[in-house]
Formats: structure tokens, C-alpha cells, sequence
């Protein structure tokens, strides 16, 4: 909502109406949406972005990722992770930060190549 975007609603109207495109009833057995919750869910926002944002090439070159881009990872346990590159570098200048929250709070780390990423994306909001 920050930067002019309600992803939370965007992603809560595209389910209601496309709800089967979703993994939430394969992944959580639901049957409806839940605007609660879904918009936090990295596999409903890998649908999501993939629908309405540009899915780029996964590469392990740091040039290809942009500020804003959204990437995805799966961590170890099988849990799936995203973050949001930003404007700043790492401390040896070859790879962009990422601004992410991994259940303790917003954190910025040099992450990007820490783990297997599953998605790179760009979305406007448009």
C-alpha cells in the first residue's frame, strides 16, 4: 500500500474470480479465498504475479535484477520465501539487496543468491 498498490485486495479479487488458477485448495484444502491471508501466501503471489506481472528469466547474475523486482525462494523445509529487491548494494558491490520479512519483522540482507530461487517478477500494479 506504501508505493500505491493494494496487493492484498488485487490478489483477493483476482481469486474470487479465479479461484481454481490458485494452489490454496491443492497446498491448504480451502475452498474459498481468504482476503485475511492469501496475499500473504508466496505460492497465491507467484500466480498472481505471473498473471499480471512479467515472470523474467531466473539467472544467478545480479545485474538482472532490478529495484522493485519481486523474487521467490524456496528455503530449506520446502518453505517459500519472497522479497523485494531494493536501490542498495551489497557490502562488496556486486549484488542488489533484499527488503524481506521472514517473520521477524522487515529485515535488509544480502540474500539474493542465499537460497534456490523459484521466481523473478516485475509488476507495476497496472
Amino acid at each position: 500500500r506504501k508505493v500505491g498498490v493494494d496487493l492484498q485486495q488485487k490478489v483477493h479479487e483476482d481469486m474470487l474470480e479465479n479461484f481454481d488458477l490458485y494452489p490454496s485448495k491443492r497446498i491448504w484444502g480451502l475452498n474459498r479465498p481468504d482476503k485475511n491471508i492469501d496475499h500473504r501466501r508466496v505460492p497465491n503471489l507467484r500466480i498472481f504475479f505471473e498473471r499480471f506481472g512479467h515472470a523474467l528469466e531466473i539467472t544467478r547474475h545480479a545485474k538482472d535484477y532490478l529495484p522493485g523486482d519481486l523474487v521467490t525462494w524456496m528455503l530449506p523445509k520446502n518453505l517459500p520465501h519472497i522479497g523485494i529487491v531494493i536501490d542498495k548494494k551489497s557490502d562488496d558491490g556486486k549484488r542488489p539487496l533484499i527488503a524481506h520479512n521472514i517473520g521477524k519483522g522487515p529485515k535488509i540482507n544480502d540474500i539474493l543468491f542465499d537460497y534456490q530461487i523459484t521466481g523473478h517478477y516485475r509488476y507495476t500494479g497496472e
